[in-house]
């Protein structure tokens, strides 16, 4: 089979494989005078920087018009109540399977118990969060759902400005709320926030090509800044995520699908460009004109797809927000060697299920590890270390999300009865048929 040189995945591969040489070669350099960081690590560095960067500005926005858009679309439903309530009991259902099977992994293969803090120039930390840190999160301070952090430097105090994702949802589900009640004169509202989703999601896309480009860089850059050899030491963790991963996609997946009366395969080969996208972008935001069109193509009636695929993409994220956080709690408690006990693990199932929405459907799923570990008291350390491997663990994570997106769409759509069987076992759409919806 010929290889399409102009493909995005195959661009993201390469970017991947140069990366990899391109940290190499900045390793071997070595450290600049004054053990700084040499010129090509820094450029990795800044260049990985500020893809990041570019991601998480264009998410508020995103955020707030996608589950208010989405939200205003249950007026076109009939029992749309009902079909809101379903499609969040099922976010629910399929969050606690893939946080279990993260838990039962992480309690086999203890992945961090066997590696040495030093060999990674980790430190610890201070910080310690409980339940009344995650609950209080809840609550917006401001109605921007934004949040100021000082810190204290040699030269003296800085202030960054940064948006709380979490508070940012429950705001949008608020105004989304308020727009089903007020009814006709809500119209004008949300034209514009219609009209700045598809700005938002073109913005989107421009940044998306740029992935072989930042896909290079934050891997070099990891390897430029811990080694080879290093990484190699996450080669367990790494193999027991992708374990999970799955277990999820292969196994309960299927399972789901066959109890409400559906094949498998016809959904797996239905949903595979958008699978396939999500894996190569990182990025379920940036994958939701497709993961919407293939779920309209299984069958799913357009309008409850329209809610439900927008609000899966910020808020349904089996491979971030469960596997993930479960697996990482594990190895980052084993790797200082701080006990775990039932009381924890409770705590990681809970917040695994209800703080989903704190990934935001952008690449990395640093904000739900980080808002896992302060809830734990777990070193926040710990979070930079599992940086590292980042883009290699987001490829497969960013799939199973976006799978488990289209899932519940359908499962759901199966059970209200919404559901075009005929659509579901027809002919499957090409990658190249809906690979243009990412723009």
């Amino acid at each position: 089979m010929a290889i399409n040189y102009r493909s995005f995945g195959f661009q993201v591969l390469v970017g991947m494989a140069v990366g990899l040489l391109l940290g190499l070669a900045a390793r071997a350099m070595g450290t600049a005078p004054g053990g700084d960081l040499n010129w090509l690590a820094t450029a990795l560095k800044t260049t990985g920087s500020i893809f990041v960067s570019l991601l998480k500005a264009v998410v508020p926005p995103l955020v707030f018009a996608a589950i208010v858009a989405s939200i205003a679309n249950l007026r076109a439903l009939d029992n749309a109540a009902r079909l809101a309530g379903q499609t969040l009991l099922w976010f629910a259902i399929t969050a606690l399977i893939a946080v279990v099977i993260g838990l039962a992994i992480g309690l086999v293969v203890q992945p961090g118990s066997g590696l040495h803090g030093q060999a990674l120039a980790i430190g610890k930390t201070d910080s310690v969060g409980g339940w009344l840190d995650f609950l209080k999160g809840l609550v917006p301070g401001n109605s921007f759902a934004l949040s100021a952090s000082t810190k204290l430097n040699d030269g003296g105090a800085t202030t960054t400005l940064s948006f709380n994702i979490l508070q940012l949802l429950v705001i949008s589900i608020a105004v989304g709320l308020a727009t089903l009640k007020v009814g006709e004169k809500a119209e004008p509202f949300l034209a514009f926030v219609r009209s700045l989703l598809a700005v938002v999601r073109a913005i989107l896309g421009w940044i998306i090509r740029l992935t072989p480009i930042g896909s290079a860089a934050l891997i070099g850059s990891a390897i430029a800044t811990y080694g080879w050899s290093a990484l190699a030491q996450l080669g367990g963790f790494a193999g027991a995520v992708y374990l999970g991963l799955a277990l999820v996609l292969l196994v309960v997946y299927p399972l789901l699908l066959a109890a409400n009366g559906l094949r498998p395969l016809p959904f797996f080969a239905k949903a595979w460009p958008a699978i396939q996208l999500g894996f190569v972008s990182r990025s379920s935001v940036g994958t939701l004109p497709v993961t919407e069109a293939v779920t309209e193509r299984m069958g799913v009636e357009r309008g409850y797809a329209a809610f439900a695929i927008p609000l899966a993409s910020t808020t349904k994220m089996d491979g971030c927000a469960s596997i993930y956080p479960a697996l990482a709690a594990i190895f980052v408690a084993g790797f200082y060697g701080i006990p775990l006990h039932a009381a924890d693990y409770a705590l990681i199932v809970f917040v695994s299920v209800v703080g989903s929405a704190a990934t935001a459907g952008l690449t990395g799923a640093i904000v739900m590890l980080t808002l896992t570990l302060s809830t734990l008291g777990l070193p926040l350390e710990g979070a930079g270390l599992l940086l590292a491997i980042d883009p290699i663990l987001d490829m497969g994570r960013t799939a199973v999300n976006v799978a488990g997106q289209v899932l519940v769409a359908t499962i759901v759509a199966k059970r209200e009865g919404i559901l075009d069987e005929s659509a579901y076992y027809g002919a499957s759409p090409s990658t190249e048929a809906l690979g243009s919806s990412i723009a």
